[in-house]
């Protein structure tokens, strides 16, 4: 029955549009009118407006909110939740044989938090500089002892010679008793 139907509509369409060809006013009008005439169930004008996508309008609102309940809630939350039933850092009396830990000096919670689990010790990013400080020191330390080696080399006329070796003993001795057994074997 669907069948029939789609038939019957297609037929009326073809019909408009045959009129449509035979009246060349009718399809100018048609081609410049910025209203499309559609037909549409319920009650009104049966006219569909053309206008611009609001789709990038929309997609931007439906992102902007999804950052805002993923992100600042949560964080302003915590905020909350900090200041009101943590509390800030009250001074007391420390034992004697107490050290306090590099973030128990600051007084808010989150910066607490921040100190502990997010930056470095204090202590260890102090000692990474004098290593880099040592390391800096020990190349201009060698840097000067090859200027005053280059220095003195230029004053003496003298060459560089990195190519000695040290002879080992060992091996000479074994080498100079292996020749001595050939030759008296062969009687030499």
């Amino acid at each position: 029955m669907a069948i029939w139907s789609s038939l019957a509509r297609s037929a009326q369409v073809s019909a408009q549009f045959s009129g449509l060809l035979k009246n060349p006013a009718l399809l100018q009008a048609s081609k410049n009118a910025l209203v499309q005439a559609r037909s549409m169930s319920g009650h009104g004008p049966k006219m569909f407006t053309i206008t611009p996508s609001r789709f990038q309008w929309h997609k931007f609102k439906d992102m902007f909110h999804y950052y805002i309940m993923v992100g600042l809630i949560p964080v302003v939350g915590i905020i909350f939740y900090a200041n009101v039933f943590v509390g800030p850092a009250q001074l007391t009396e420390v034992p004697a044989d107490y050290e306090p830990k590099h973030w128990e000096y600051h007084k808010h919670p989150i910066t607490r938090f921040i100190a502990r689990y997010m930056l470095n010790n204090p202590q260890e990013d102090y000692e990474k500089m004098l290593h880099h400080l040592y390391e800096e020191n020990e190349k201009a330390q060698m840097l000067a002892l090859e200027q005053k080696i280059r220095d003195k080399m230029a004053e003496r006329n003298d060459y560089q010679s990195y190519y000695y070796r040290p002879a080992i003993g060992k091996y000479h001795r074994v080498a100079k008793e292996a020749a001595e057994h050939l030759e008296s074997i062969r009687g030499d």
